[in-house]
């Protein structure tokens, strides 16, 4: 991590969080039960800001500084409130239009995806807080600074959120291979959110059976799957055509 990247030390920590300061992890030495720490821990999970508990010897690697056994990762952008994007949408005339990232953990994809989403003129993207790649400086770069301008909204359950998306109208479109309809035959029109699943097995199994429908992208080569990213460039934009040529 970059040094502008991360703050240490457990109570400046704890005065970035009081003071506002947009938050993308904390890492804890494993074993530290100290007072200092526990308030750490408890305004932390109050704020929902991801908790990651590490051996000493990682907590060294990521600052050579007299980090008192905490590490904090900032993050590159500032987190939007999804019930916040779905009321403006809605009152701005617009049909809420979402990518949900489940478990998307190469910072290149979704960096790639982030500015992708951006050309689509999209709601916002969603991302769990737990297993997805870091908000860094580098997945702004691989953006191409689309992050300073597309909305994200880190969630601490994707199923509840699902269900939330659903309660206000919004059909959850699962791309999967696991689909037998093909995302040019499925109809996208309308308020929608397109779930990408993780590079190493796809959206997991709660997802799909949560999903309205599940669609695919059709192969006709000897690979048989997509880099995330690509795929997800393709289903925003197969929603894009449907809504412009309806």
């Amino acid at each position: 991590m970059k040094k502008e990247e991360t703050i240490f030390g457990t109570r400046a920590v704890i005065e970035a969080i009081k003071a506002g300061r947009e938050i993308e992890k904390i890492f804890i030495q494993a074993g530290l039960n100290n007072d200092l720490i526990k308030e750490l821990i408890s305004i932390a999970r109050d704020n929902s800001i991801p908790l990651s508990f590490i051996p000493q010897q990682k907590l060294n690697k990521l600052s050579n500084k007299n980090h008192q056994g905490v590490v904090c990762m900032l993050s590159v952008v500032q987190y939007s409130k999804l019930e916040d994007l779905i009321d403006k949408a809605y009152s701005d005339g617009k049909e809420p239009f979402f990518v949900i990232l489940d478990r998307i953990t190469d910072v290149r994809n979704f960096g790639a995806i982030a500015r992708t989403a951006d050309c689509a003129g999209i709601t916002g993207i969603i991302i769990p807080d737990k297993g997805n790649a870091p908000i860094t400086g580098d997945a702004m770069k691989t953006s191409a600074g689309a992050l300073s301008f597309m909305p994200v909204c880190r969630v601490s359950d994707l199923k509840k959120t699902i269900a939330n998306l659903k309660s206000n109208g919004i059909r959850i479109m699962a791309c999967t291979e696991k689909a037998s309809q093909t995302i040019y035959e499925a109809d996208l029109q309308g308020p929608v959110a397109i779930v990408m699943g993780s590079e190493e097995d796809g959206i997991s199994q709660a997802l799909i059976k949560d999903a309205d429908h599940l669609v695919k992208i059709p192969m006709y080569g000897n690979i048989s799957s997509l880099n995330v990213s690509v795929a997800a460039g393709i289903a925003l934009f197969e929603v894009i055509r449907q809504k412009n040529y309806k």
